[in-house]
C-alpha cells in the first residue's frame, strides 16, 4: 500500500501543481491582446508563485532606452519605487549580463547565484525589493520584475526559482509576440498613410484655387456692407460668422499649401535646447493663464543638430499647445526632456520627449492622428482644428530623417517623441 505522505508522493503532487499552474499561466497570456493587460497577468502570476504582495513590471522603452514601470501591485511599491529605471543602473545591468533570477537571501549566502557583486543585496533594497526577474528573449532584456516578500515569506528554494524562471520565459516570449504584432500594425498604418499623402499633393492645389475665389467674394461683402450700416443685428451677427470662416479659409489654405510643397528643409548648426527654451518662452503666459504647470528636463552638453530652426519650432509649438489644448482649464502637467541617445549601430540622436497630462487620445483615433484633416477638435474660433498641424509635423520630421512618435492613454495623457540625427 502506498504511502500518501512519503516524500516521493509529496514530490510527485508538488511537481503535477507547478505544471499545471505554469499551463494556466502560459494559456492565459497566450490569449491577451493588450500590452497593460498582459504586463498585469505576468505581475500576479509571478507575484502569487513568489508569494509577494508588492510588485512592478518594468518594459523597456526604445524612445527612450530605459526601462519605464508598466504596472506595479501594491500602492506602497509604487510610491517608493522609480517609474523609469535607466540602462546603465547597476542591477539592469546585472540583470542583463547574467539573465538570472536574483534573490536578496541567495544573494546573501552565495548559494544559488554566480554573482559575487557584495552591493546587490543593497540595490535590491535601495529599490524596495527582495527578488528581481529579468524576461530575456534570444538574449535581450525585454522586462524585469520586482517583487517585494514579507518578513516570513521565502521562495529561495530550487522547485520554486525553477517555477518562476519558466514563467518568466513564457512571459518573455509573450511579450516579444506583442511587439512583433505592434511592429506590423504600425508599418501596415504608415503604408497606408503614405498612400492618401501622395494623394493628398495632387488635389491640395486645386483645392486650394477653388476656395479662393469664395474667400475674394466674402472679403468684397463684407466691405460693402456698411450700406446695412443701420442694421447693427445684421452688421454684428454676420460680420462674426463670415469673418470665422474667412480666418478659417486662410489657415486652411496656408496649411494645405505648406503640406503640398514639397518642404526641403534649411538646414543650419544649431542647439535643440535653445529651440525647445524659445518655443516654451512663447506659450509660458497661456499656461500660465491655465494653470499648467511645465516642466523641462534639457540635458546638459547636448550635441549640436542640422535642422530647420522655423520648420523645428513650428512642429514643437504645434506639439505645445495641443498638449495644452488637451489639458484644457482645469490644469496641469507639460513635461519637456531632451536626451542624447545612442543607436545599435553607434550614430548618436536627440530626443525630444513631449508629455502632457490632459484628456488623452482613444485608441481608435491614435493611429490616424498624422493622417490630413483628421481632427478631434471641433470647438469653434482658435481651438477648431483643420486636421493638418500634425501631418506638417509629421512631414518635416521626416525631411529631417528623423522619427516621430506617439502613446497616449485616455484620462492619463499623451507623450509624442521626436528622435533626430545629431552632428556628433
Amino acid at each position: 500500500m502506498t504511502d500518501r505522505s512519503s516524500p516521493q508522493t509529496v514530490a510527485a503532487r508538488s511537481s503535477t501543481e507547478s505544471l499545471q499552474r505554469l499551463t494556466q499561466f502560459a494559456r492565459d497570456i497566450g490569449h491577451i491582446t493588450s500590452l497593460p493587460a498582459l504586463g498585469e497577468r505576468i505581475l500576479s502570476g509571478l507575484s502569487e508563485v513568489a508569494q509577494c504582495q508588492q510588485g512592478s513590471l518594468y518594459l523597456f522603452e526604445h524612445e527612450g532606452e530605459r526601462f519605464r514601470r508598466l504596472v506595479a501591485q501594491g500602492s506602497a511599491h509604487a510610491e517608493s519605487t522609480p517609474s523609469l529605471v535607466p540602462l546603465d543602473h547597476p542591477l539592469v545591468r546585472q540583470l542583463a549580463q547574467h539573465q538570472q533570477i536574483l534573490h536578496k537571501s541567495t544573494l546573501a549566502h552565495g548559494t544559488r547565484s554566480k554573482i559575487t557583486d557584495d552591493e546587490l543585496p543593497t540595490l535590491l533594497e535601495n529599490l524596495r525589493s527582495t527578488l528581481a526577474i529579468p524576461l530575456v528573449n534570444r538574449g535581450i532584456l525585454l522586462a524585469f520584475v520586482l517583487l517585494q516578500s514579507g518578513a516570513a515569506s521565502d521562495c529561495s528554494d530550487a522547485e520554486s526559482m525553477d517555477l518562476l524562471t519558466a514563467m518568466a520565459q513564457g512571459a518573455a516570449n509573450a511579450l516579444d509576440s506583442m511587439f512583433v504584432y505592434e511592429d506590423l500594425h504600425q508599418s501596415q498604418t504608415l503604408m497606408r498613410r503614405t498612400d492618401r499623402l501622395r494623394s493628398l499633393e495632387i488635389i491640395a492645389g486645386g483645392f486650394a484655387h477653388e476656395i479662393r475665389n469664395p474667400l475674394t467674394s466674402i472679403k468684397t461683402f463684407i466691405q460693402l456692407a456698411p450700406e446695412r450700416k443701420d442694421d447693427t443685428e445684421f452688421i454684428r451677427d454676420f460680420s462674426r460668422v463670415v469673418l470665422d470662416d474667412v480666418y478659417r479659409i486662410e489657415r486652411l489654405i496656408q496649411e494645405i499649401l505648406d503640406y503640398a510643397r514639397y518642404m526641403e528643409p534649411k538646414l543650419t548648426d544649431e542647439d535643440l535646447n535653445d529651440i525647445v527654451s524659445s518655443c516654451l518662452y512663447f506659450i509660458e503666459v497661456k499656461a500660465d493663464s491655465r494653470g499648467v504647470k511645465i516642466e523641462k528636463e534639457l540635458a546638459s552638453e547636448l550635441p549640436r543638430v542640422m535642422l530647420d530652426r522655423q520648420q523645428i519650432k513650428q512642429v514643437l509649438l504645434n506639439l505645445f499647445l495641443n498638449a495644452m489644448d488637451a489639458i484644457g482649464e482645469r490644469g496641469g502637467f507639460l513635461r519637456i526632456r531632451t536626451t542624447k541617445l545612442m543607436r545599435p549601430e553607434g550614430n548618436a540622436w536627440i530626443q525630444i520627449e513631449v508629455e502632457d497630462t490632459g484628456h488623452g487620445i482613444s485608441a481608435v483615433n491614435l493611429e490616424h492622428i498624422f493622417d490630413p484633416f483628421f481632427t478631434t477638435k471641433h470647438t469653434s474660433g482658435e481651438n477648431e482644428g483643420t486636421g493638418l498641424g500634425l501631418t506638417i509635423a509629421h512631414q518635416i520630421i521626416r525631411e529631417h530623417h528623423g522619427e516621430i512618435r506617439v502613446r497616449s492613454a485616455e484620462g492619463v495623457g499623451t507623450t509624442f517623441w521626436i528622435n533626430l540625427p545629431s552632428l556628433a
